[in-house]
């Protein structure tokens, strides 16, 4: 039997290297910043995850949290720094997997140039709290599931193919290298 991707009247498939592969992450995280942030992802144990949001990324595939250094997850990070980061930007397009490396600094420079008031809610004593760390995940290996023309005319695919009756969608997917 046939995969569905060989189904596929168009190119469905992109890996992406260097400059592009980072520009394709920054515009993925960019249309949101919230990923399950996944620790203890070696140990052959269920995955730690949680939400976090992204405080800023770069076209370099590196991304910074603000977290506090007595969590749960800086304390996985000291133990293993190997992360999974995942992101679902809509229902049907801007999905990326991230595997990285994460370090913790106590940068304060960093930390104010990262700050939104809103952070307040978990860091009481606001910027200056001393319990605020920065994660930096540097990106190893990723894969991104996105459309070539948006949301819209990927609806538009879809339904013709069920008409049809032929696999047309508007899919793009590879592997990023940076």
């Amino acid at each position: 039997m046939d995969s569905i991707n060989r189904e596929q009247p168009e190119q469905n498939h992109l890996d992406l290297v260097g400059t592009e592969a980072g520009e394709k992450i920054k515009e993925l995280v960019d249309k949101t910043n919230t990923c399950y942030f996944c620790t203890t992802i070696t140990t052959g144990q269920p995955l730690t995850t949680r939400p976090m949001s992204v405080q800023k990324v770069d076209n370099r595939g590196r991304f910074w949290f603000l977290s506090a250094n007595d969590s749960h997850k800086n304390a996985a990070i000291q133990t293993d720094n190997r992360v999974q980061l995942l992101f679902q930007g809509s229902d049907y397009s801007d999905f990326l997997s991230i595997y990285g490396e994460a370090s913790i600094s106590t940068d304060k420079a960093l930390i104010k140039e990262l700050w939104e008031p809103i952070l307040k809610t978990w860091f009481t004593e606001g910027v200056d709290d001393p319990r605020i760390t920065v994660i930096e995940v540097v990106t190893k290996e990723g894969y991104y599931w996105d459309n070539k023309h948006g949301n819209a005319i990927a609806l538009v695919k879809m339904a013709a193919g069920a008409i049809l009756g032929k696999t047309l969608d508007d899919s793009i997917e590879g592997t990023l290298t940076i």
